[in-house]
């Protein structure tokens, strides 16, 4: 197995707990928030999705996007499996563009995110895109804590 491969394996090992997570959330919470200011359960999983393709189109960019059209804006709430429907051809272009990369090109390509603050070696960056859907999947385990809502395993 490769490193290409393992960043794979490492994604959809990331998703496949995020979607434990996810599936788990009762219909009647998924609008719950802790606070004015947050995020709802079902938002979280939107901005997780929507934050992958922006990541896969600052990859093609070698960094931050001048400008984002995003094809989640706009589009109603509805159910988590709703989303990952909408999400999947998204993802699997993801994939695709990753399984393009060249071991070397892990260490030799540089995404400039400088306007958020750092420029990363590809590897790098890819495995900050998978870190950035698993925090979110502790913060939704959080919220079904503070919401009193019993959580799912997803130690297997």
């Amino acid at each position: 197995m490769n490193s290409i491969d393992l960043i794979i394996l490492n994604f959809n090992e990331v998703r496949r707990r995020s979607i434990k997570v996810w599936t788990s959330i009762p219909e009647e919470k998924l609008n719950w928030k802790p606070d004015d200011e947050a995020m709802n359960c079902i938002e979280m999983i939107r901005h997780v999705l929507e934050s992958e393709h922006y990541y896969h189109l600052a990859l093609i960019n070698r960094g931050s996007l001048p400008e984002f059209i995003s094809p989640f804006e706009n589009r109603p709430f509805t159910t988590v499996s709703a989303e990952l429907e909408f999400a999947k051809p998204y993802r699997n272009k993801f994939f695709d563009t990753i399984k393009s990369f060249s071991e070397e090109d892990l260490t030799n390509i540089k995404i400039d995110r400088s306007d958020s603050g750092y420029i990363r070696d590809l590897g790098d960056m890819l495995l900050r895109i998978a870190y950035h859907e698993s925090i979110h999947t502790g913060q939704l385990l959080d919220y079904l804590r503070t919401a009193g809502v019993p959580r799912i395993r997803i130690w297997d």
